[in-house]
C-alpha cells in the first residue's frame, strides 16, 4: 500500500471527539470565575493565559507564532501584561481547577470515576507516547507538564496534548498551503464547520474589514466565488490540507494501533455526546453566518 492509499481519518476522528471535550473549558463560566479571581477579568486575556501558560512568561510575539489566527495587536493587547497579574504556574492551576469543576457538572460525578474514564485516559496517554517534539511548541510545552492523577484530568491532560500535536502540524500545512491566519478561518467558516465569523471577530480580534479584505484576496485566488462559498479549488485545498495534517499526526495513532483507536473514540464519542448535551458550547459557534 502506498502512503497516499493509507487511510488515517480514524485518527482524525478521534482527534475530533477528544478535542470537544478539551475545549470545553474555554467556553466554561468555571474558566472565567477562577482567572477573574487571580484578577485576569477580559475573556480574550483569560483565553492567553492559560493555553500559553505552558510556555513560560513569554511575550505576545511566541503567542501570535503558536496560535497563528489571532491578531497580533490584541495579542499584544493583553501578553505580556496579563503575567504582571498572574504567573504561569498559577495560570495552569487555574485552569486544572476549572477543567475539573467543568467535566464534573457536564459528565457528572459517576462519569468521572467509571471504568470508562479510566480506560480512556490509559489509551489517550498511550497514543500521546507517540507524538513528536520537534517544531511543535504548545505541544511540547504542555508535553513537559506533569500527568494529573485524577483519571478524568489525565483523560484532559492526554486529549490535550493530542489537541495541541494535531494543531502545530496544521499550522505548518496552513503555511504552506499559503493561507495566513485569517485566511486559514475564512476558508475554515466557509466548510460550515468553523467558527462563525461574529466570534472570530470577538475571540481572535479581527474586523469585518479585515474579513473581507481576505475575502477578495482568497477570491483572487479562485478559492472562494462571489458569494463567499468555496469553489471547487478551495474544497480541493481544504481537503488536502485535512489530508496533510492527517499525515503530520499519524504518530500518535499508529502508536495506540486501530483497536485502540476505535476503543479511544467510543469512549471519547460518548463522553463528548454527554458534554454536548449538558450545554457545553454556545449554540451559534460555528457556521458561515
Amino acid at each position: 500500500m502506498t502512503t497516499a492509499a493509507i487511510d488515517r481519518r480514524p485518527g482524525r476522528r478521534c482527534h475530533n471527539v477528544l478535542n470537544s471535550l478539551h475545549s470545553t473549558h474555554y467556553f466554561s463560566p468555571d474558566l472565567g470565575r477562577e482567572l477573574g479571581a487571580l484578577g485576569v477579568t477580559d475573556p480574550r486575556a483569560v483565553n492567553f493565559a492559560v493555553r500559553a501558560a505552558a510556555l513560560g512568561p513569554v511575550g505576545a510575539g511566541a503567542v501570535t507564532a503558536a496560535f497563528y489566527n489571532y491578531k497580533h495587536e490584541l495579542v499584544a493587547r493583553h501578553v505580556p501584561a496579563v503575567w504582571t497579574t498572574v504567573t504561569p504556574e498559577q495560570a495552569l492551576a487555574a485552569r486544572a481547577r476549572a477543567v475539573d469543576a467543568t467535566l464534573r457538572r457536564l459528565l457528572g460525578e459517576d462519569a468521572l470515576v467509571s471504568a470508562e474514564m479510566t480506560e480512556a485516559a490509559g489509551l489517550a496517554l498511550r497514543a500521546a507516547e507517540g507524538c513528536s517534539r520537534a517544531a511543535r511548541p504548545l505541544y511540547s510545552a504542555h508535553a513537559d507538564l506533569p500527568v494529573p492523577d485524577a483519571p478524568h484530568l489525565a483523560y484532559w491532560h492526554a486529549a490535550t496534548l493530542l489537541r495541541e500535536h494535531r494543531g502545530d502540524g496544521h499550522l505548518a500545512v496552513l503555511m504552506a498551503a499559503g493561507l495566513d491566519g485569517l485566511e486559514a478561518l475564512v476558508t475554515h467558516t466557509a466548510t460550515g464547520k468553523g467558527l462563525a465569523p461574529k466570534w472570530v471577530f470577538g475571540t481572535r480580534g479581527w474586523s469585518q474589514e479585515e474579513w473581507d479584505a481576505a475575502v477578495a484576496r482568497l477570491r483572487d485566488r479562485g478559492l472562494l466565488d462571489a458569494a463567499g462559498e468555496l469553489t471547487e479549488e478551495g474544497a480541493a485545498l481544504r481537503a488536502e490540507i485535512e489530508r496533510e495534517t492527517d499525515r503530520l499526526d499519524a504518530g500518535p495513532y499508529e502508536h495506540l494501533g486501530a483497536a485502540g483507536v476505535a476503543r479511544l473514540t467510543e469512549l471519547g464519542a460518548a463522553f463528548a455526546r454527554t458534554a454536548l448535551g449538558a450545554g457545553a458550547f454556545p449554540a451559534d459557534l460555528l457556521g458561515k453566518a
